[in-house]
Formats: C-alpha cells, structure tokens, sequence
C-alpha cells in the first residue's frame, strides 16, 4: 500500500519542457542557457600579409596621387648643412644707416633672409602679438633663435595685445625692452661659421646658437599660416595652450643647458677626430660601420650626444657625406648616430626616411633588431613636436608598423612604452581634432599608427596597457573623426577584432555605449566593402556572445536589424551571383561566404536575450533568411554557415510564442533537419539534435520523428560518449515520451541501459544531464507494478545505488573542490537533480525488493 505522499507522486505528470508562459527564476534562467539557447563562436577573420612593404598598402583606399611615397631616393644633397650650422646668438649692435639688401645672397641660407626693412611709416603703426612679442624679446635678450622661416613673417593686429613700437625711430619698445630696427623687423644678419678638425671645439661662446625651432604655438601668428602648416583653431582651450607650453618651457629650458656644452680640445683632437678622418677616407663598408659605431660611443662618453656642441656642424657634414654609399647596415648606423645628435626640420625627416627605406626589407629587421634603432624612432615621437614636422612622423610611424609586424620586435616594442606613445599621440590627435586643429595629412599619419597597434595588440602585455590608459573610447573617437577614411576605419576594426577576441577587452568596449551607433554607420556607409564589413560583423558577434547587456543597446540603435537583414541578403546574391557554381561543382568565394557566418552569428547571439529573441522568431524576414540558407547549403560546402544557421534556428526556436514563423513552419524545419543528422558531421549533428530539443514539445513533430525512426537514432547517439550529444539526445527521449503510447521506445537497442550508463558517467559533473535521465525514467515508469520488470534487474539495482549516492550531498559534492565551481553544481543539484532523484528513487523502492544489499559505488 502507497503512502499519501507517494500517490500524490504517481499522480504527477510527465517531466517536459514548460512552455514561455509564466516568469522564469533565476536557476532556470541559468539551466536554459545551457538546455537551448547557446552564443555562437566562429573565427577571426583572415588578413593576408602584404608581399610589400609601402605606407599603404594594395587595399587602400587612397589613390597614388593622393598619398605620400613610398619608394624615393635620398642623397647626402637631400640633407641641409645650414640646418646643421649654428646660428649666430650674438645681440646685434644698432645700425648706423639704413641697411642696403645685398644684390644677392650667398648661400640657401642667405636666400631665405628676409631683406632689413626701415623703421615702420607712422602711419601704418599697427599693435603685434603677444607671440612675436616673445620672439622679439627673445631675441634681444641673445635667447636662441626660431628657424628662418618664422624670422621673416608679418604678425597681423591683435586686440589683446599690449606691445607697442615708437614711430619714426629706429627702436621699438616692447614690454621695457628696447631693440634697433634691425630686431623690430626681424631681420639677423649672417654669421657663417668656419670649423676645422683642430679648431672646431674654438669658437666663441656668442657664436652658438640653437637649431631647434620653438613651439610653433608660441612663435607663429596668423599671418604665418599661408607659408607652414598651423591650427585651424584660433581659440584653443586654455589646457590645450597649457600643456604646449609647458611641454615648449621644458624644451627651451633644456636648450640653454645644452649651449654651456664645450668640447674639450684634448678630447676632440684625440678621440674625435681621427674617427672623422678615417669616416672620410675609408671605403670599406665594414670599417665605415665599425668607426660610426666607435664614434657613437665615443660622442656617448664625452657627453656630446644632443643638439648643441662645438663642433657638431663637422660631424652631421661628414656623416650626410656617407649616405651616399648606399650601404643599409651603414645607413642605419648613420641613421642612429644622425637622430642622437637630434637634428630637426628637413634633416630630421630626411633621416627618419633613410630609416624607413631600411626598414621596407624585412632581411633588414635582424639588422634594425641589433643596432637597437627601436629606442632611437620611439624617441623622435616622444620628443619632437608632431605640429611642427609631420612628414618626419609619418615616415618614423611607417618604419615601426613595419617592424612590429615582425615578431622578434613585438616584446621589445611593448616593453619600451610605444603602447603609451601610440595611445598619447592618438588622444592628441582627438583632443586637436575637438578644436578643429589638425593638419590636412594627419589622415596618413594615423593610418601608420593605428596599424603599428593592430601588430601590436597580439601581445597579452598590450591588451592590459590599453584597458589601463582608456584606450577603447579614444580609438571609437577617431572613428567617429575619420568616418570618411577607410583605411583608419579598417585599421581599427582589425584592432577591435583582436581584442574583442579576448573576455575583459570585449567587456571594455561592450560598456562604451557610444560604440554601437559607429559600427551601424559603418556597416551602413562601406556596405560594399568587405574586408571592412567582415570585421565589425565579427566584432559585434563577440561583444553579443557573453554579454546581454550588449545584445540590447545594439538592439535599441535604430535600424540595427534592419542593417543586419540588409547586409545579408545583399552578400547571399552575391555568394549566389554565378549562376553555374552549384553545377560545376565550384565553392563559392570564400570571403562572401564567411561575411554570411559572421552574420548568422550575430543573429544566432542576439536572440538569446529575452526581449528580442521573441520579435525575431516572428520576423518572417530573418527565419526566410536562414531557411533559404539552410536549404541551399551543405555541410560538406559550407560547414560553418550551415551549423551557425542551424545554431540561430535552434536559438529562435525556443521561443514558443503564437507569432512565430518557427512554430508555423515547424515540420518543414524538422525535414530540412534531417539532412544533417545523416552526416558523418558530429557538429551538424548536435545542432540538428539541439532544434529537435525544443520542436519536439510539439505533438506533430514528434510523430515526425517516430515516422522517420529518428528516435532509433537518439538512443544510438547516447553512446557516443559526448556529453553534449548525450544531453541533447536525452531532452528529445524525454519529450517524446511525454506521451504514453510512444514510451516503449526505450526498449528498443537498450534505451534504459545507455540511460543508466549516461547517468553513471556524467551524473557527478553534470547534474543537468543527471536530471534529464531522471526526467526520462521517470515518465518511462509512470505505469510501473514492479521495478524489475520495467527497469531490469540489472539497471534497477544500479539505479537504486547511484541514486542513494547522488542524494548524499556531501559524496555527490566531493569532486568539486574549487569554491566557484562548487556552488555551480550545488546549485544545479539542489534546484533541478534532487527534487527528481528523490521522486524516481522512492517509486523504484515502494516497487523494489532487494534480495542482497547493495554496493557502495566508486566515483
């Protein structure tokens, strides 16, 4: 006689999925995760490496006429002596006369003189402005002065301005200082210094002077702005104008410090001039090499590396002279020895492109590796000012994306800070682009940086920096910036791509809200560009696969779906163009097929959330999509595309929603099903198994099933020893037994022994799959009158022993040892396997009469 309680046990129903018709609990929540609705993975997408090495490379987007040069030839005539020769420092004494203009100048030099001009006319008196009222003082205070091509400009009148000049006379007064006519207009007169090897270390002190140009922010007035590069903005902010200064006190500062330097005649007579007299009669490669060497050290030991010594104009005249060898090993060591005296302007960029033609054979990079040029490039974009030289940046930038495509340079990089100089330089770009400050050719500049970031970003070292320096938002900043320039845009979406690859970068971004908006306008403006498309498909699918959050804000942008639905339909005619692939047996383009993949994964991840999963089932839209796709592929052709099809229909499918197009066309689905669990694919496999999971909750399809003996099919799938088959296979089994007069399929191949068997192997790690076998002996006994009977003596006496062991909490817990991992299986034992443990152990024992006591089993 049953107690109270186990007849109200006989009279429970069937264990089978609940329909979507109440709200679920957080433990359900987390089981159906697992049970139906799965993230898709997929690969990252293919870059092939580049044959050659250029700025840019085969796909940009820039025309030939529109980009710098990659291939040029340099000479030691490309060089400037007068950018290497002091300029003369000494305070002019008034002029007698009015000067007279020289009928022709002398040297490049002189030609770029602006002639003496007489005092100003009283009538044009005009106010200056507060930027070449600096100069002026500087100049007359015998401070270093700019280039000559600041010397000669015209300041325009300023409001703010508080300087004045007296008229009529040959003075001006500016702040208390009084200066000839000679320093009002700006005009110095020519000091050519005369150096010998013995003598260069004897010139007078007056005679040094500084070829470094100060700050544009500070020297250069509006008027300047027809003959270099200047801001646009005439109102930066007040930290703007802080930082340039500040960054310009520091350089001036470190200028005077350097003009005390003086070469101790004993020194340079003995160490470094016999190295420049066998520089210039030698003509083997290798001594040339070995004396540029010994002449770094040497200039390295008597502290004379830098801007400004006596003697300095020979050294850079000797080393330009030997560019012309043609030697790489030679012109790096020049190169490295040419940067470390820190020339500037023209030679400054000619130098960083001499580096660059080095750096575009990749046998160099052995050689660019042991001369330790890194450090010498990371410098040149540490120190000089981006404003003022551009070009010399593009070309420097261009040799470090080379060499950071090789891995021998990718630690050392990171390890000396070009993480932080790239992350720096970029932030200073949004910060001049927010005040409409940046040079027409930065454009080029930032393609260069954001590849030489894209080599680096597959160091872990990189990933950690730029969570560190908020680095995420800065890139989308220049994204939204240069919406217009592919090759930025792809740049940062191969970097994006990358790290989204990896959990915490994908969290980063997938928190920056502003992200989903840019990538739909993307998606939206380069349609037609795959490589491109590809890419931010890819970088969606990552940030949707984990995050549930990220699946709703990219789901609120407007038109996302929409975008989506486009794109795909507009890359299936594509993949469908030729009309004859399919009879000549030829694959189609991969690259078309791979964009679907990457679609269908974003689909597939979307769906899970709860909201949106529901609206999709019932677009007939997106489920003719996947059918279409479905039925026109195979797994042997393309076996990614039809798997994360079959993955976004098993998602959708699980919605039990009256407006699904799923549940209307679910018979169809089920027949196009059947291809896949015929294949020798165990993927396919698992996914047509998954879909069949939750289609089964209908009484149709399961008759289906039974027609087409694909319950046979289950139950010999329960062998296969995969703990995802299994538990797959275990939720069909369990729902076509739901009803009575289909459960004596279990006794067909041993359906109850490969039951036991699933529960004795994977019952301890895996209390889901634990409760599926449960739920599925249990509505197999509903009629039971005798354990031995309906089980078997066999399987009913191991039943009875592993239920009795996976009741007791501490032995079923015994495994898991790591505190995280423990409470995710006490909550899956205590919310799902217990309760129907429990029932199915006390109907087994009320009809169960042991005749020996049971073993205790192992695990």
């Amino acid at each position: 006689m049953l107690s109270s309680s186990d007849q109200k046990l006989e009279k429970l129903d069937p264990f089978h999925r609940p329909l979507m018709s109440r709200q679920k609990t957080s433990a359900e929540i987390i089981s159906e995760a697992r049970n139906a609705l799965r993230a898709v993975r997929t690969q990252r997408p293919f870059t092939p490496r580049e044959d050659q090495r250029k700025l840019f490379g085969p796909a940009s987007s820039r025309t030939p006429e529109n980009r710098p040069p990659s291939s040029f030839s340099l000479h030691a005539s490309s060089f400037e002596l007068a950018d290497s020769r002091p300029i003369s420092g000494t305070r002019l004494s008034p002029l007698e006369q009015k000067p007279r203009a020289p009928a022709s100048p002398a040297t490049e030099e002189d030609a770029r003189l602006s002639f003496p001009k007489p005092p100003p006319d009283p009538a044009k008196i005009r106010r200056i402005s507060g930027a070449r009222a600096r100069f002026y003082r500087a100049a007359s205070q015998g401070t270093l002065l700019p280039d000559r091509a600041h010397a000669v400009a015209h300041s325009e009148t300023t409001e703010e301005s508080k300087e004045t000049i007296t008229a009529g006379t040959s003075t001006a007064k500016i702040n208390g200082t009084y200066l000839t006519a000679s320093h009002s207009t700006g005009h110095l007169e020519s000091h050519p210094v005369q150096l010998t090897y013995g003598q260069g270390f004897r010139e007078t002190k007056e005679q040094e002077a500084s070829e470094e140009p100060c700050p544009l922010s500070r020297l250069q007035s509006r008027g300047d702005q027809g003959k270099r590069h200047a801001r646009a903005s005439s109102c930066p902010s007040s930290s703007d104008l802080s930082r340039r200064e500040t960054k310009s006190a520091s350089r001036t500062s470190l200028q005077e410090q350097e003009t005390e330097i003086e070469v101790d005649e004993v020194f340079w007579k003995t160490r470094i001039e016999p190295i420049l007299r066998k520089l210039e009669k030698e003509d083997d490669v290798e001594a040339m090499c070995a004396a540029c060497t010994q002449l770094h050290h040497t200039l390295e030991e008597g502290r004379l590396l830098g801007k400004r010594f006596r003697g300095r104009s020979v050294l850079l005249k000797t080393l330009y002279k030997l560019v012309d060898a043609g030697s790489d090993p030679l012109s790096l060591k020049l190169a490295k020895l040419i940067l470390a005296l820190k020339v500037s302007r023209k030679n400054l960029l000619n130098v960083c492109k001499l580096v660059f033609k080095i750096s575009r054979s990749e046998e160099n990079d052995a050689l660019m590796q042991t001369d330790n040029i890194l450090e010498s490039l990371l410098e040149v974009l540490r120190a000089e000012d981006l404003q003022s030289n551009p070009e010399a940046f593009l070309y420097c930038m261009g040799a470090l994306k080379f060499i950071s495509g090789s891995p021998g340079f990718l630690a050392e990089m990171v390890g000396k800070g070009a993480v932080e100089i790239l992350t720096t330089l970029i932030k200073q770009t949004n910060e001049d682009m927010k005040y409409g400050a940046c040079l027409p050719n930065w454009g080029n500049l930032l393609v260069q940086t954001t590849a030489t970031l894209r080599n680096l970003a597959d160091s872990p070292l990189t990933r950690s920096k730029l969570l560190s320096l908020g680095a995420f938002p800065q890139l989308c900043t220049v994204l939204e910036h240069y919406m217009d320039d592919k090759d930025v845009c792809t740049n940062i979406a191969r970097i994006f791509s990358k790290l989204t690859s990896h959990r915490d970068c994908c969290a980063a971004l997938a928190g920056y809200s502003r992200c989903y908006a840019l990538f739909l306008s993307l998606l939206n403006k380069y349609q037609d560009k795959q490589d491109l498309v590809i890419r931010i498909v890819f970088i969606l699918g990552n940030l949707t696969a984990k995050n549930n959050q990220a699946r709703e804000l990219f789901s609120r942008e407007r038109g996302s779906i929409e975008t989506l639905l486009t794109l795909f339909q507009n890359f299936y005619q594509l993949d469908r163009q030729s009309p004859g692939w399919r009879l000549s047996g030829a694959r189609p383009p991969a690259e078309t097929e791979d964009v679907l993949v990457k679609l269908t994964r974003v689909l597939a991840n979307i769906a899970i959330h709860p909201r949106i999963g529901p609206v999709l089932a019932a677009n007939p839209r997106v489920v003719g999509l996947l059918l279409t796709t479905l039925e026109s592929k195979s797994l042997g052709d393309c076996e990614e595309l039809v798997i994360n099809t079959t993955a976004a229909i098993n998602n959708l499918s699980f919605y039990q929603v009256k407006s699904s197009v799923l549940q209307h066309r679910k018979l169809y689905v089920a027949e196009l099903l059947l291809k896949l669990l015929v294949s020798d694919n165990m993927d396919g496999i698992l996914e047509a198994v998954r879909v069949f999971g939750n289609l089964s909750q209908d009484h149709d399809v399961c008759n289906f099933l039974m027609q087409k003996n694909v319950h046979k099919f289950l139950i010999a799938l329960l062998e296969a020893r995969h703990q995802d088959i299994c538990f797959s296979a275990c939720g069909v089994l369990l729902n076509l037994t739901v009803d009575k007069d289909k459960r004596a399929i279990l006794k067909e191949g041993g359906g109850i022994k490969k039951l036991v068997d699933c529960l004795r192997e994977f019952g301890p790690g895996d209390w889901q799959l634990a409760c599926l076998v449960c739920k599925t002996l249990w509505n197999f006994s509903e009629n039971i009158t005798s354990a031995s009977s309906c089980f078997g003596d066999e399987d009913t006496n191991t039943l009875l022993v592993l239920l009795s062991s996976f009741l007791d909490e501490e032995l079923a817990l015994a495994g898991s040892f790591d505190q995280d991992l423990k409470s995710y299986h006490r909550l899956h034992w205590e919310t799902e396997f217990k309760p129907v443990a429990q029932q199915l152990l006390k109907r087994i024992q009320s009809h169960h009469t042991a005749l020996e006591p049971l073993p205790i089993p192992s695990f």
